[in-house]
């Protein structure tokens, strides 16, 4: 397994992969809004970091790391922060950490930048990320809480990241 950043030919399949791992989450209610957004990869890489982990030729995960407040995909408005959206893995891979090692690229991208603080968000529809998440070190933090969608509630995550000097 191989985690590099995507290329644009990789972009309809990870579009593809996020809205089929959204829409197998049990009782998940996938908009039709919020699936093209997913599938919109090409402008979260215009100013975000779209990772892929790779088998072979085959994407089987990824996820985007959020470089700063400025990033067209950030849900936070620390100027010190980093973020992390979007992390699916395909269903024949899962259980053997593709997760947590596409995670662990994104903070090792965050602490590259100096940033001080990594902000995610999570639903109560996964319940296996979070349990991920939260045995990193990740903090739930009910102030980054929100509600984007009707019956679309975001639970608010971050991790303080050690400074580098």
């Amino acid at each position: 397994m191989e985690i590099r950043p995507a290329a644009p030919d990789e972009f309809r399949a990870i579009g593809e992969l996020l809205v089929d791992a959204y829409c197998g989450l049990e009782g998940y209610p996938m908009s039709d809004r919020y699936a093209d957004e997913l599938r919109n990869v090409a402008e979260r890489a215009a100013d975000s970091l779209v990772l892929v982990a790779v088998d072979g030729a085959r994407v089987v995960g990824t996820i985007t790391f959020v470089p700063d407040a400025t990033s067209s995909a950030a849900e936070f408005a620390d100027s010190t922060g980093a973020g992390i959206r979007m992390l699916a893995v395909a269903a024949a891979a899962r259980r053997a950490g593709l997760g947590r090692a596409l995670t662990v690229a994104c903070l090792e991208a965050a602490q590259a930048r100096r940033r001080r603080t990594v902000y995610l968000h999570t639903t109560s529809w996964m319940p296996a990320a979070r349990r991920m998440y939260e045995a990193m070190g990740f903090v739930h933090d009910p102030n980054l809480d929100w509600t984007p969608e009707p019956d679309i509630s975001l639970r608010g995550y971050r991790l303080e990241l050690p400074a580098i000097h």
